[in-house]
Order: structure tokens, then C-alpha cells, then sequence
């Protein structure tokens, strides 16, 4: 047995002991962070008796509204954030500050267990199943189940796939065949690949008109190498998730390596979106205080507009 299957031995073994269960992703949950804590929150129910309590702090896309058993996840002020919960349980969030409200509920836990595929240097888990080779969390939880035993139905087979699909952009950012064979695997037990993409295109008509708007008024820099486009605080409200259409469309331009996407999202808060094409850009993420994968990353600054888009300039002047 390897190290790996011990941890996965000790996660079952400290579910079945747990009268209550606490599960929550990182804040502002994309698809694999919400489809992964709903996945395996269903799993425990169905197969160990024990509803967990999803939970979440900032805003879901309305473009992930219609995920299965989306109702089973709550918003973390309608939990009763002084409950003790035998076992906490916290997935794809990356970095302690990213869980949010929720973390409370893991501090008073009686013990915690974390399940991600972001490098984290500073852990919350007590025990951490953590896999920064798997290209979603969704993947983690997929070999979770089939170490188990456990058995797998449409609402579970159609939550991994989601996280698959969202955290690889559809494939595009998978690193080894892994997630490759698991959706295979998905796609044999009865999931319809192009009626979960046809779910997600949920997205408001303000949304999708910003995304293109904020596209097509992109600045470009270092001969045409660096995209930056950026939303403005008047405009942010209108967002509906990270703004990945922004980041896709310009990921198309020929002769684009890296593409920047600023959000202010308050006064003095701006969040940074960052893709590669080619070299990684994870540590320019950690530069700016953030993180996330070697090319995909991000990060939140307290800084002006202004500054945070110079101090971007500058760190990519060597890219």
C-alpha cells in the first residue's frame, strides 16, 4: 500500500467515526471547488449515512446555477458558524486565506482534513491528500471513491466531470492523461459531455457583453507578447465569475504568451486573473501575493489600479 492509499484508508476511517461533517472549497467557488465539495458530500451521504454541511463564502457564477444538487451548498452566514463539527473537510482552496468566512468552522473542528491539487505550503490538515499533479480536485476525490469501493451515481459522475471540465478549460490545461481516462471512465457510466458544457452557458447578457467589451479594448505590450485587459469597479458588479471569456479570446490572438485580466473589485482590491501559453507564471502570482497553477494563477492586491497594473508591467518585463 502506498502513501497515498494509507491517507485515503485514514480519511474513510475518520468519516465513518464522524457524526457531522463540515465541507467547504475556496472562496468565490469555481466549478471544480463547488462540484468537488458537492461530489464528495454526496458520496459520504450515500454511502456512509452522514449528510455533510456544504458550505461556501463569496459568490457562485450564475453560470454553475444549474450544477447537480446546487441547493445542498450554503452560503456561510446560513450555517450556525459556532458548531463544533467532528470533521472538517476542505477542498481545492490552495492558500488558508482563500477559504474565507468558513474558516471558523475549521478551527473548531475536532479534525481536519484537506484534499487539493494546489501547491501549499502552508497546510490547515491535519491529514492532506494533496496532489499537485492532478489537474482538478475532482480527480483526487475520483480516486478517493475508487479506493473505496464506493459506489458512484449520475449526480456524482456528472459533479466530477463538471470540475474536470471547468479546471482543465475543457481540456486545453491537462498535464497527463489522468483526467483524460477518469472522464473516459465518466462518459462510459452515462455522462453526456455536451449536455453538461450546454449546462453551464448560463451566463446573464450583461455578463457576456462586458467579457466581450473588456476584450476587444485589451492593451498589448513587450511586441504583442503580453494581453492586458482590464474591468473596471463600475463594471465588476456585471462580472459573473473570473472572466474566462476575457482570458480565452485573447489566448487566441497569435502571438499572445501571457494574458493579464485586472478586476477592481473595490476600491483598493484588485483581482488578477493570469495565463500562459507557454513559460510558467505561477511565481509571478506568488509576487503579487497569490498563487495557483504553473500557467494559470492569480492573486488579490490592495493596491490602487494604477500601481498594481505598473507592478504587473514590470514583473513581466522579463517573461
Amino acid at each position: 500500500m502506498d502513501i497515498m492509499e494509507k491517507k485515503i484508508e485514514e480519511f474513510f476511517e475518520r468519516v465513518r467515526n464522524a457524526k457531522s461533517i463540515a465541507i467547504m472549497g475556496h472562496k468565490n467557488p469555481d466549478g471544480d471547488s463547488l462540484c468537488s465539495v458537492l461530489a464528495l458530500a454526496h458520496l459520504i451521504e450515500e454511502n456512509f449515512g452522514v449528510r455533510p454541511v456544504c458550505m461556501y463564502d463569496g459568490n457562485i457564477p450564475d453560470s454553475l446555477d444549474n450544477v447537480p444538487l446546487r441547493t445542498h451548498i450554503k452560503y456561510f452566514e446560513r450555517v450556525d458558524m459556532t458548531q463544533s463539527f467532528d470533521l472538517a473537510i476542505v477542498m481545492d482552496y490552495g492558500n488558508p486565506v482563500h477559504i474565507g468566512g468558513a474558516r471558523p468552522v475549521v478551527d473548531r473542528a475536532g479534525f481536519v482534513i484537506e484534499i487539493d491539487h494546489h501547491k501549499n505550503e502552508n497546510t490547515v490538515g491535519a491529514l492532506c491528500i494533496n496532489d499537485d499533479t492532478a489537474a482538478a480536485t475532482a480527480v483526487i476525490v475520483y480516486h478517493i471513491m475508487r479506493v473505496g469501493g464506493l459506489a458512484m451515481d449520475s449526480y456524482t459522475a456528472n459533479l466530477l466531470a463538471l470540475a474536470i471540465l471547468t479546471d482543465t478549460g475543457n481540456f486545453k490545461f491537462v498535464r497527463n492523461g489522468d483526467a483524460l481516462r477518469i472522464m473516459a471512465d465518466l462518459v462510459d457510466s452515462g455522462v453526456n459531455v455536451r449536455n453538461l458544457i450546454e449546462l453551464m452557458n448560463n451566463k446573464p447578457r450583461k455578463a457576456v457583453q462586458l467579457e466581450a467589451r473588456t476584450a476587444a479594448t485589451a492593451e498589448f505590450f513587450y511586441h504583442g507578447r503580453l494581453a492586458l485587459a482590464t474591468i473596471s469597479k463600475k463594471d465588476y458588479k456585471h462580472l459573473d465569475g473570473r472572466g474566462e471569456t476575457v482570458l480565452n479570446l485573447l489566448g487566441q490572438i497569435q502571438g499572445v504568451d501571457y494574458i493579464v485580466l485586472l478586476k477592481e473589485q473595490k476600491p483598493e482590491q484588485i483581482g488578477l486573473s493570469i495565463r500562459s501559453r507557454k513559460k510558467p507564471i505561477d511565481q509571478i502570482a506568488v509576487a503579487l501575493g497569490g498563487g495557483g497553477h504553473e500557467r494559470a494563477a492569480g492573486a488579490v492586491v490592495r493596491d490602487t489600479l494604477e500601481n498594481v497594473r505598473a507592478r504587473v508591467l514590470e514583473l513581466f518585463k522579463e517573461a
